[in-house]
């Protein structure tokens, strides 16, 4: 294919995606002028709010009605019912502040309605000296005040309507004129990008052609060339530069030959002064050089490991799973850090380390030329890490005593307390809560360390993911209503049993729930579901949450890890415990988040053998109640 077809070529599929963004644009702008509609809902809500406050108020004037005819309590039942909806209606109006002035109207309501209630408990708690006077009140008194507090009401529900109005009719005047001024613009981008193509192949074409053969020159190893481009653009300074290049690349050819090896020895001397293993290997999988550390480790000679096949030097099979992926892929392998660990060596001399697996590119970056992987020594770290988690072991025993005193002492306490002021059964409420933070606290820490120890142990047998996503879900779908949110659980069919203790699994579910109904707003949902083959299955907890900030994504899961201003956040080691637990099951976990978007926690768990879930898939166990009612409570 000629230079001029190739460059016409994507010069014109430049211009269909020119075309494709403006086509993706005009249908993107037109939605935008319909989402602007959606924006319109707060004013909505506001005159809903002013509706019912009008709908409400009218119904306790007629109370006050009732009340002159005769039926004292009757108004009095109908006036305080609609007194706790109106009240209820014009919280929601004042905390949904849409246009400017709107303030000042709920000021004028919220007093008006004041006056008005003191108004209409003077008539009923005063004796009138007969209904002459009591109807005389109410028409000079409480009715003035009624027809006040109404027409505040009508004003915040005519604000609004006028608002959409105005904000409805702006949105799509804004719609329209942006589409014909894509559309013309999109017309013209294409029209000049097209004659530019046609203009700019033959330009280029002619150049490009003279350097072609200049560079077929310098391939062939003939340096002495000579080009001639009469243009001061970037075409003749990439000329010039090929001349350079060519005159640099006869000197480098000339170079003295010690040079060269001078330049392999500081390699190498640079290469025995790094106190970490290093170990290089080819694109073979052949090792070709060592410092003495590595030599050390792997107890050879520098000179007896230079050669031989990284599997006869490197046993562990994970690490040597992870050569080979970065050496095809030319890539190294993002991994927890628990899987970038191996061990060398029996106890009691056992040595840890945290091994790095970088590829080794050419000069144009294009082709793998091997790998380097360095190893550095984490034993202390190791042996610092074993001794905190028996100290949090011991430290949490010890605490458990005093805890259990100090918790039965409260009790009896608040057995006699029955008698006590206000303020000191308040501090000794107090107390109690913290101390039974104190002891969850102490029982997690317990938990946590006897899974870091291995002493946590697990009832490992077949089970349906079906039954743990009934056993867990079910004391979840009251909180989810409550909240205004929606419980979902999926299980894809071909899911198989898994191999796990149900009360842990159970465990992790139900934490990863907590923490989404935690985060998730009125009206949101969180999604449990499950899907695998015949050797895992996939466990997953998705919400529409907050997020998780990118910064804290990659520690969310170590232990006292909390996200910085979260009010909502518990004591930082639900999911410490959840990554312990799942890693004792010989599975992971992991989080995917977009920050206002929402997270989904995964975990993997072994599938049973030869056991497979007929379940079909679908969604169930639901939960979902008026958001209209429930949108206060974020």
């Amino acid at each position: 294919m000629k230079l001029r077809t190739k460059i016409l070529g994507g010069y014109g599929l430049i211009l269909a995606l020119m075309m494709v963004v403006w086509a993706v644009a005009v249908i993107s702008l037109y939605q935008l002028g319909r989402a602007g509609e959606a924006i319109l809902q707060k004013n909505q809500l506001s005159v809903q709010a002013a509706e019912n406050m009008i709908n409400h108020l009218e119904r306790q004037d007629s109370a006050a009605l009732l009340s002159l005819l005769g039926d004292r309590q009757g108004s009095l039942v109908q006036f305080r019912d609609n007194q706790i909806e109106f009240a209820q209606w014009l919280g929601r109006a004042r905390n949904n502040l849409t246009e400017p002035g709107e303030d000042r109207i709920i000021a004028r309501i919220d007093s008006g309605y004041r006056e008005f209630l003191t108004l209409f408990q003077s008539m009923t708690s005063t004796p009138m000296a007969n209904r002459q006077n009591a109807l005389a009140f109410y028409k000079q008194s409480l009715q003035p005040r009624f027809m006040q507090t109404r027409d505040s009401c009508l004003a915040l529900r005519e604000m609004n309507q006028t608002a959409m109005e105005n904000a409805s009719r702006h949105a799509r005047r804004l719609a329209v004129e942006t589409i014909w001024s894509m559309t013309l613009v999109g017309a013209a981008s294409g029209s000049i990008g097209l004659a530019l193509s046609i203009l700019l192949s033959g330009f280029l074409l002619r150049p490009l052609a003279a350097m072609s053969r200049v560079a077929q020159q310098l391939a062939e190893g003939d340096y002495n060339v000579t080009l001639e481009i009469a243009s001061s653009d970037e075409l003749g300074n990439l000329a010039a530069q090929i001349v350079t290049m060519s005159q640099k690349l006869k000197i480098f050819h000339e170079l003295n030959v010690g040079r060269l090896i001078a330049e392999k020895r500081r390699g190498e001397a640079v290469l025995r002064s790094i106190g970490d293993g290093l170990i290089v290997v080819d694109e073979a999988f052949f090792i070709t050089a060592v410092n003495p550390q590595a030599a050390k480790l792997l107890n050879l000679s520098i000179s007896e490991s230079s050669g031989k096949a990284v599997s006869e030097v490197l046993p562990q099979t994970p690490l040597l799973d992870i050569i080979r992926r970065t050496t095809q892929s030319g890539q190294a392998p993002e991994l927890p850090p628990e899987q970038t660990e191996i061990s060398f060596g029996d106890e009691p001399h056992r040595q840890f380390f945290r091994f790095s697996v970088t590829p080794i590119r050419s000069e144009g970056g294009k082709q793998i030329q091997g790998t380097v992987v360095l190893l550095q020594d984490i034993t202390r770290l190791k042996e610092v890490e074993r001794l905190k988690s028996e100290f949090v072991l011991a430290a949490s025993h010890e605490l458990k005593t005093p805890l259990t005193g100090i918790s039965m002492s409260i009790n009896l306490l608040q057995e006699l307390a029955e008698q006590w002021p206000e303020r000191e059964r308040e501090l000794l409420k107090v107390a109690q809560e913290e101390t039974n933070r104190l002891r969850a606290l102490v029982s997690d820490l317990l938990d946590l360390s006897r899974l870091e120890s291995g002493r946590f142990e697990v009832d490992i047998q077949p089970i349906s993911i079906a039954y743990l996503f009934e056993r867990t879900l079910a004391a979840f779908y009251d909180q989810a209503k409550a909240r205004g949110i929606e419980l979902v659980s999926s299980i894809k069919p071909g899911t198989p049993e898994v191999l796990a203790d149900p009360t842990k699994i159970a465990w992790i579910i139900s934490n990863l729930i907590s923490n989404a109904l935690r985060y998730t707003p009125p009206g949101g949902h969180i999604r449990v579901m499950a899907k695998g083959n015949p050797e895992r299955a996939y466990l997953a907890v998705s919400d529409d949450g907050a997020g998780i900030p990118t910064e804290y994504r990659s520690r969310i899961f170590d232990k006292f890890i909390q996200v910085k201003g979260d009010s909502k956040a518990g004591s930082g080691l639900g999911l410490a415990i959840c990554k312990e637990i799942v890693k004792a099951h010989g599975g992971s976990i992991w989080v995917e988040s977009i920050p206002g978007e929402g997270s989904t926690f995964t975990f993997v768990l072994k599938a049973a053998p030869s056991t497979f879930s007929r379940e079909s898939s679908g969604e169930n166990h639901h939960v979902q109640t008026d958001q209209s009612e429930n949108s206060r409570h974020r």
